[in-house]
């Protein structure tokens, strides 16, 4: 079996990876990573009504990725649960945005959740054979875009180190005179959301030089309906179709690709069509 944890599982795209990697995959069993175990629970429930047999390939696990706590717990239960065995991949699926919360909230979650997540998981992965998949966003080199030359350099390099990632997320934590403030600083609007991806996406590079011998990339679903999304088109007075967004369904494709497939080399960030894509720009 190849043991898969997902987080933010219980709903959106993180459901659909589950229940992708359960119908293309019969080796895998899959940890689902929730928030809120009812609605963990609930998640379970339609997996297992949609597919019987699955109910012997999934488990719940609490996680909130924003609490060292709540991560702690979840390493320890699946420790219990997998024994001598190792796992195969963690997909880091869990995410906010779009008002959902201050810098420092998303930047929690979306970012320093990403890190939390993969340190502490990675005694339980396979050395030799182990991937990580951090679900980012194109909000990420939107965002780099819109910086000076020389935050673009910052974002761009794959020698960043843990230290520099932090004291630049302090330093963007620490910022005063919103959009104006960011931007003196050459860091565009400040978007909480595009921000916290282009970090997650540093941290991507960071993680696979400090573990050659894993699989770690980081990839967009596409703009995907979710609830994380639906709020942008309610802003605008449109429906999710009307703005172009696909199925939670259509997100999986790079995911599922970087979990199974061959990517060309590691630290990457791909495209919701499993293309690498540039860090610093949008690829149409």
């Amino acid at each position: 079996m190849r043991r898969i944890l997902v987080t933010g599982a219980n709903k959106g795209i993180g459901l659909a990876i589950v229940s992708e990697v359960l119908a293309q995959h019969e080796d895998t069993f899959v940890f689902v990573g929730a928030r809120s175990l009812e609605r963990g629970r609930g998640a379970l429930e339609s997996l297992c009504k949609s597919n019987p047999a699955w109910a012997e390939r999934v488990m719940l696990v609490e996680l909130d990725v924003s609490s060292d706590e709540s991560v702690a717990r979840a390493v320890s239960q699946l420790a219990d649960a997998i024994g001598d065995e190792r796992l195969y991949g963690v997909v880091n699926n869990a995410g906010i945005g779009f008002g959902a919360g201050d810098l420092n909230t998303v930047l929690q979650v979306n970012t320093l959740g990403v890190r939390r997540v993969s340190e502490a998981f990675l005694p339980l992965l396979d050395r030799s054979s182990g991937r990580i998949v951090n679900i980012t966003s194109a909000a990420g080199p939107n965002f780099v875009a819109e910086c000076s030359p020389e935050r673009q350099r910052f974002f761009l390099d794959s020698q960043v180190e843990w230290s520099q990632l932090e004291s630049f997320i302090e330093e963007c934590n620490a910022t005063d005179g919103g959009k104006d403030g960011f931007a003196a600083k050459g860091l565009g609007d400040g978007d909480p959301y595009g921000l916290s991806k282009a970090c997650a996406n540093s941290y991507t590079m960071l993680l696979a030089r400090e573990n050659p011998n894993l699989r770690v990339n980081a990839c967009t679903p596409g703009f995907i309906e979710t609830d994380l999304t639906r709020p942008y088109a309610d802003a605008r007075g449109k429906s999710p179709s009307d703005m172009g967004m696909k199925p939670p369904a259509e997100g999986t494709t790079s995911a599922l690709f970087l979990l199974f497939g061959e990517p060309e080399g590691d630290g990457h960030y791909y495209g919701s069509d499993a293309k690498r894509s540039p860090l610093d720009r949008y690829r149409a």
